[in-house]
């Protein structure tokens, strides 16, 4: 239980109500002072500390994770974050956007890339400014690398543009975010579980006279790790910044915290999912393992070779080679294997070779990722190449989204006091694929964005009220879980979930294995209402919370699949064999996937298929050539 006394006096104003609910489930209420509240949990987890940072200077500011927040999965990026500084080479921002542009497979909405890259170089600065150790040039400037798709001058050669902390500057960006935003006071409520967004909605008229139904931002409903009870925090603004979905496949570089849970919220509160098709798949994990191998061993100078030691990447991409867009580098991975020239005794994975590089230089730039391989493969760098090939890495889609972070209920509309940053949202930045160091990037750009304009609405909007019993249909769905008797175990339907994933919705697609996936995905759903969970407790029930995150899961999958079936072309990470060319003139848009009870798609009730426009400032779609 939270008590008032727990909580410090507001900033700005006025309320929190904390709704929990105790051992014989009758609600109470208990009032306390707290406000803007964003939700960290992954690669998006620093796009929440931007956030918080940048809110909690002008508004209170209370913090709800799904774990401790410098365990989030930001501190698992490893190359870099890009910036045209042109500390090392000649670069602008106007190369940088074109290069997000072309890598995104001329899917990405130009307006928000020109605010991306132009940016950019303050986003890096300011992490400078609270103390990120970037590695440095022997001038005392921040050192640059190159980075898969990042050329200089319009695609003529590649570009060092990525800013690094050796091969941990996600780590480095988390740890420094997080301590700026304890300096300045931020409120976190640390394993608080959001299961629920609060929205409520209003009769509204559209310009053209069209009545619709306005929703806005009451609060969330969330679960607390320790003690099992649940809290319903209200707040006039709400930042979503709960990562990806990694987990709905069992190959993944993403940790396992990663299953989906803000995109599925929204998304079963009447939200859309923006492009949910496009999937990236990180060329070099750990062969088996998929454990990530960071681009910057390509960046630094590593190359990748197929069984016969061919570099085989100059057939795919002959100007920008192994650093082509993780795209075309995983696809070209993944036929050279189909073709016949994987290595290993399986001849199902390529090789990263490192061995014509200096010992001193890998472990000065790459000390992490050459450690991974010594422990997880027993293989030396200095002298092996390392076996590699793709794991499932980025979600392009997610919760749509405005250049300001204000999600979207529709293609126009804004839910006010909503917003969203990092992996979870789809601004679109990254289009159809997504450029290495974009990530880390977009979070700090979108993350700001999403601080400031979350703490301007906040101190101007009045509080919505909470939807009555808004915490009932969540209460509910946990106490079926808890008591069920079912024979389903919900690892084995996860487990077949994942491999079913990695079947059918790989690299590789066509209607047939996309059809198998959607039909087992269905399947599973089923099967889900038959599952119980082993642990009956109410204190730190992680077994309880990974049945709720298999939902997640299942919701996500589902989306992914139909709006894979949707898209009848081939682009940046949807790849579709039975129609491998790009098709500008009828899917030159944005998927949105809806649930809607009196609609169908595929024989699947319940889900409505529409369209957004994608928008094109200045770079008119041509084809993609490296």
């Amino acid at each position: 239980m939270v008590s008032a006394g727990d909580l410090p006096a507001p900033v700005i104003l006025a309320v929190l109500a904390i709704v929990f609910v105790d051992a014989d489930l009758r609600a109470q209420r208990v009032e306390a002072p707290v406000e803007v509240l964003p939700l960290p949990a992954r690669q998006s987890a620093a796009a929440a500390l931007v956030a918080i940072f940048e809110a909690g200077q002008r508004a209170h500011t209370a913090v709800l994770t799904k774990i401790y927040p410098t365990r989030s999965h930001t501190g698992a990026a490893q190359g870099g974050m890009c910036a045209a500084l042109a500390n090392v080479e000649e670069d602008n921002w106007e190369w940088h956007t074109f290069d997000t542009v072309k890598g995104g497979d001329y899917l990405v909405d130009q307006d928000a890339a020109e605010v991306m890259a132009k940016e950019a170089i303050d986003a890096v600065l300011d992490l400078e400014k609270m103390g990120l150790p970037f590695n440095r040039t022997p001038e005392g400037k921040i050192d640059q690398r190159r980075f898969g798709g990042h050329t200089r001058d319009h695609g003529k050669a590649p570009v060092r543009r990525a800013c690094y902390a050796a091969d941990r500057t996600g780590h480095m960006i988390l740890q420094t975010l997080y301590q700026n935003c304890v300096k300045h006071n931020v409120e976190f409520f640390n394993e608080f579980y959001v299961l629920d967004l609060l929205l409520v909605e209003e009769d509204a008229v559209r310009e053209d006279g069209t009545a619709y139904k306005q929703k806005r931002t009451a609060g969330v409903v969330s679960y607390e790790l320790a003690t099992g009870e649940i809290h319903v925090f209200q707040a006039k603004s709400v930042v979503f910044a709960t990562g990806g979905a990694g987990k709905v496949y069992k190959t993944t570089s993403n940790a396992h915290t990663l299953t989906g849970d803000g995109m599925a919220i929204a998304y079963r509160a009447g939200l859309p999912l923006e492009d949910m098709e496009f999937v990236q798949f990180h060329p070099t994990g750990l062969a088996g393992l998929g454990i990530l191998l960071s681009e910057a061993a390509r960046g630094e100078g590593g190359i990748l070779r197929n069984a016969d030691g061919e570099r085989f990447m100059e057939r795919y991409a002959p100007t920008i080679k192994d650093l082509a867009p993780r795209d075309i580098v995983a696809r070209s991975m993944a036929e050279e294997v189909r073709q016949g020239r994987g290595a290993g005794p399986n001849k199902d994975y390529v090789l990263l070779d490192l061995t014509h590089l200096e010992p001193s230089h890998i472990d000065e730039k790459l000390p992490d990722i050459t450690e991974f391989a010594r422990t997880y493969l027993g293989v030396e760098p200095y002298t092996e190449p390392v076996p590699v090939f793709p794991t499932c890495h980025y979600f392009m889609g997610g919760i749509p989204t405005n250049i300001k972070a204000e999600v979207l209920q529709d293609n126009d509309t804004v839910v006010p006091g909503l917003y969203a940053a990092g992996e979870v949202a789809c601004v679109s930045v990254h289009g159809s694929n997504r450029l290495g160091t974009n990530s880390l990037l977009d979070i700090n750009v979108f993350g700001r964005r999403a601080g400031i304009y979350a703490a301007e609405y906040a101190a101007q909007a009045d509080w919505v009220e909470l939807p009555e019993g808004g915490e009932l249909p969540t209460v509910e769905h946990i106490e079926n879980l808890r008591s069920a008797t079912g024979s389903e175990r919900v690892a084995d339907i996860r487990a077949e979930l994942q491999e079913s994933m990695d079947a059918d919705m790989q690299v590789f697609r066509d209607e047939d294995s996309i059809r198998r996936a959607l039909a087992k995905i269905e399947e599973l759903r089923g099967r889900y209402e038959n599952v119980s969970v082993q642990d009956k407790g109410r204190r730190f029930n992680l077994d309880l919370l990974e049945g709720m995150e298999l939902g997640y899961l299942l919701d996500i999958a589902e989306a992914m699949t139909l709006a894979a079936l949707g898209r009848k072309e081939s682009r940046g990470g949807h790849y579709r064999e039975d129609y491998p060319d790009r098709d500008d003139e009828n899917f030159m848009a944005h998927t949105m996937i809806y649930r809607d009870e009196t609609a169908e798609m595929e024989g699947v009730k319940g889900i409505r298929f529409e369209t957004k426009p994608v928008v094109v400032t200045r770079y008119q779609p041509m084809e993609r050539k490296y």
